[in-house]
């Protein structure tokens, strides 16, 4: 648990950076790469989610 924290923070951290670069540069490739990093964190979060569920579901069938 302690690293899927870990990612999160990273996660927001960067997003953070990405849409201060944009207001700072006008340069939409941050807004991108702020996007990129959302739809990834997001997914890697719905895959550990959904593996955690079903290490429960096993545990508990038995």
């Amino acid at each position: 648990m302690f690293l899927l924290r870990l990612f999160v923070y990273l996660g927001l951290i960067a997003i953070v950076v990405a849409v201060a670069m944009f207001l700072f540069t006008r340069d939409v490739r941050y807004l991108r790469f702020a996007w990129q990093i959302f739809k990834f964190s997001l997914m890697f979060l719905l895959v550990f989610a959904i593996l955690l569920m079903m290490g429960r579901l096993i545990l508990y069938r038995v």
